[in-house]
């Protein structure tokens, strides 16, 4: 396909930066100053409802992760046993599936929470909105930011409505800074930064939209990703100054020297440790009511030394049957669980308004995919968590599969991945989780996606 409309509309770069790059280097002339210096009023805050997502790459071991029983009777599985202690806070779920991915390996990760239609081949695509976006927008307008991103390893969980990834986060000491930092400039010379940032913006955006006129549906589709971002970042802009005179919150020094302290992925299990911690804290300051984090890139990282584990969890997921390859994949299940568990544990310590700060924060913790050997991603790996001061109710096993194939048998391998490749139930759809979760925090939709409903199983 074409870029440019016809002959008489090319363009060369120097025409393209004239119109768009140049202008960066503008002074701040008066012209372009907004009509008024005032940083914006905030909003009146509401009561926190809050979200965290948490996504794991290739799937699991799903032979050694199914569990076998529908109900509040069910038992964890292996990988799972650390949860035993959240029985009451915790739902497991078996059978679901984003039908817009269903043989499509790549791109799971970044749809988990989209839902979108993804080409075949793993090739370009313009997402569609994430859930945490659409949380973001109700619960955001009372935080300082209204939504966090973060990655332990691999890149963001976040899509703008334009379909345009949110860049995460993955170095801790930046994240406490963001947070809790002390600013180095004073408050008038943030505000004058702040206020030039927005008036170059401006002109950045009309220049782009008037080259816009005169390319291509292809370079149209880039331009727009730019003006996306640029977007995105006059929004920040405008949040950071009506937070300006609003003062971060304290932290305890010893708190401080422990968050901020040297740690790296040669000490995987003090790391995630690290990162929960964090969680929690910009939680419990209502900081932010929502956070995503992924916890590794479905294409590399994963290894985890402390259990002795040095392949990938891509590496591992190939296993093509191997047993001890299949052993190192249940254990690094484990592991990961166990740190979700340690998350629960701290959501559970802190205490807002006489209960659990966990009662009031729902967490999804999954996979956009079953198994990797041969990228099944039906019966998706899925656990939602706390929330019970939103309306959940938790202790059972909800699954899909049961009601239809009246048992599972794990032994038999090749038909236990045959569920883990294709639904057993066509309406069991993560996007109806999804829905559920944004009814919860008052995002007013009844459709996300392509969602047939909530799933009444987890309300209470």
């Amino acid at each position: 396909m074409s870029n440019v409309n016809t002959n008489r509309w090319q363009i060369s770069r120097r025409q393209m930066l004239c119109g768009v790059g140049a202008s960066i280097a503008l002074p701040l002339l008066d012209c372009m100053a907004a009509p008024s210096m005032a940083a914006p009023s905030l909003p009146t805050p509401t009561k926190p409802k809050r979200s965290v997502f948490l996504y794991i790459p290739n799937g699991v071991n799903t032979l050694t992760w199914q569990i076998e029983k529908a109900g509040a009777e069910f038992e964890f599985s292996k990988p799972m046993q650390s949860l035993e202690r959240h029985r009451a806070d915790v739902t497991p779920i078996s059978g679901l599936h984003h039908p817009l991915v269903l043989g499509k390996h790549h791109n799971c990760d970044k749809v988990w929470l989209t839902g979108a239609n993804v080409p075949g081949d793993g090739g370009a695509f313009r997402n569609t909105v994430s859930t945490d976006q659409l949380m973001a927008e109700v619960q955001g307008p009372s935080t300082r930011y209204a939504s966090l991103e973060l990655a332990i390893e691999g890149h963001s969980l976040a899509w703008s409505r334009d379909g345009i990834q949110i860049p995460a986060e993955r170095n801790t000491r930046n994240i406490f800074n963001m947070l809790f930092g002390v600013e180095k400039e004073s408050k008038s010379a943030i505000s004058r930064r702040l206020n030039r940032r927005g008036s170059i913006l401006d002109v950045v955006a009309d220049d782009a939209k008037r080259v816009n006129q005169k390319l291509g549906s292809e370079d149209r589709s880039k331009l727009d990703e730019y003006l996306t971002a640029v977007r995105q970042v006059e929004v920040r802009t405008e949040r950071a100054e009506s937070w300006l005179n609003i003062p971060k919150p304290k932290i305890d020094p010893a708190d401080e020297a422990r968050l901020t302290r040297k740690v790296d992925l040669s000490q995987v299990r003090e790391y995630y440790k690290l990162f929960s911690d964090l969680m929690v804290l910009a939680l419990r300051t209502d900081s932010t009511r929502v956070i995503t984090c992924m916890i590794c890139s479905e294409s590399n990282g994963g290894a985890i030394p402390d259990i002795g584990i040095s392949q990938t969890r891509h590496g591992l997921s190939h296993h093509n049957g191997d047993p001890e390859q299949l052993r190192r994949l249940t254990e690094t299940d484990t592991f990961l669980i166990e740190q979700f568990s340690y998350l629960l544990d701290q959501l559970k310590a802190h205490q807002e308004d006489g209960r659990p700060l966990l009662d009031t924060t729902q967490v999804l913790w999954g996979s956009g995919m079953a198994y990797g050997h041969s990228h099944g991603n039906a019966n998706l790996p899925t656990i939602l968590a706390g929330g019970r001061a939103l309306g959940y109710q938790h202790g059972q096993h909800v699954d899909f599969n049961l009601p239809k194939i009246g048992q599972y048998n794990v032994a038999d391998a090749n038909a236990h991945y045959r569920i883990c490749s294709r639904p057993v139930d066509e309406n069991a759809r993560l996007s109806n989780l999804l829905l559920t979760m944004l009814q919860r925090v008052d995002v007013e939709t009844d459709q996300f996606q392509d969602s047939l409903g909530t799933i009444s199983k987890v309300l209470a």
